[in-house]
C-alpha cells in the first residue's frame, strides 16, 4: 500500500515574537509532515508552540524564517491575494470560540465560504454533510439560538463545505461539555473516515487525542516526540513523561471526560 501523500509541510519553521533580550521563540526549528487523509493531533504543555505550529500551517501567522509547502505551493512565495484565496477555498478552519457570523442562520454560516469565493453550493454535498454534523431541523436558527456543540457542528460543517485540502481545528472542544465534545470529535474523525479530509487539531485533552491517528508532541518550541494510533491511557503517560505540570492537567481533562463517557 503506497504512503499517503503529504498535505503540508514545515521546513526548519522558526517563529519569535519581539525583539532584543525580550524575545520569545515560539518555535524553534520545527520540521513536519502532515499526512493526506489522516487526523493528526499538536499536544504540548502551555506554551510550547502548538498553536503556533498551527497557525503557521494554516497560513494564518508567518514564520520569522524556514517555510511551509501546503501541497505544491510554498506559502512565502505566494502574493497576499493567492494566500487569501488559498486559505478561503483549500483550507478548513474550526475555532474554539466558534467564530459564527451572528446575523447570519446555521445555513448562512455553513456556506459562507462559498458565498464568499462567488461560488454556487454542491446540493447533494451540503445535504450530506448537513445530515452528518445532525442540523437539519436547525437550519434557520441564528448561532444566539443554538447550544454551544450545535454552533461548533455548525462550525464544522461550514469547514467542510469546499471540500478544502485540510482542516485545521484550535482547541474544538475547548469551550463545550464533554458530550457535546464527543460529538464534535466523532464528526472530524467522520470527516477523514468518511469524506477522505485531513484534519490537524490542536487539543490538551487526552480524550480528544485518542480520536486521531497520530499526535505530535511539542515542548519549547520543538517536537519531541510523536505517537500512532493513541489512547487516552498512552497519551496521558506519554505527556506526563514530557510536563509534569501538563500531565496533571490531562488527568483531570481525561477523568473529566471518562466520567461523561467520552
Amino acid at each position: 500500500m503506497p504512503e499517503p501523500q503529504v498535505a503540508v509541510s514545515a521546513v526548519t519553521l522558526v517563529k519569535e515574537y519581539g525583539s532584543g533580550d525580550s524575545t520569545v521563540r515560539a518555535l524553534d526549528g520545527v520540521d513536519v509532515q502532515i499526512r493526506q487523509g489522516q487526523y493528526t493531533a499538536i499536544m504540548g504543555p502551555s506554551g510550547s508552540g502548538k498553536s503556533t505550529l498551527l497557525h503557521c500551517l494554516a497560513a494564518l501567522d508567518t514564520p520569522t524564517s524556514g517555510e511551509v509547502r501546503f501541497g505544491g505551493d510554498t506559502f512565502a512565495r505566494l502574493s497576499d491575494n493567492k494566500l487569501t484565496r488559498l486559505r478561503r477555498e483549500r483550507i478548513g478552519f474550526v475555532f474554539q470560540s466558534f467564530n459564527l457570523v451572528p446575523t447570519l442562520t446555521a445555513e448562512e454560516n455553513i456556506l459562507l465560504p462559498l458565498a464568499m469565493a462567488g461560488r454556487k453550493p454542491d446540493g447533494r454535498w451540503f445535504d450530506q454533510i448537513v445530515e452528518s454534523v445532525g442540523l437539519a431541523d436547525r437550519l434557520q436558527h441564528r448561532p444566539a439560538q443554538l447550544s454551544g456543540g450545535q454552533q461548533q457542528r455548525v462550525a464544522c460543517a461550514r469547514a467542510l463545505i469546499t471540500r478544502p485540502d485540510v482542516i485545521f481545528a484550535d482547541e474544538p472542544t475547548g469551550n463545550l461539555d464533554s458530550t457535546a465534545s464527543g460529538q464534535v470529535l466523532a464528526l472530524l474523525r467522520q470527516a477523514v473516515d468518511e469524506f477522505g479530509q485531513t484534519v490537524v487539531m490542536v487539543t490538551h485533552d487526552a480524550a480528544a487525542a485518542a480520536f486521531t491517528d497520530r499526535i505530535l508532541f511539542l515542548s519549547d518550541g520543538r517536537i519531541v516526540d510523536e505517537m500512532s494510533q493513541p489512547t487516552a491511557a498512552t497519551v496521558l503517560e506519554r505527556m506526563k513523561g514530557l510536563d509534569a505540570g501538563f500531565g496533571q492537567s490531562v488527568v483531570v481533562a481525561t477523568d473529566r471526560s471518562e466520567r461523561a463517557g467520552v
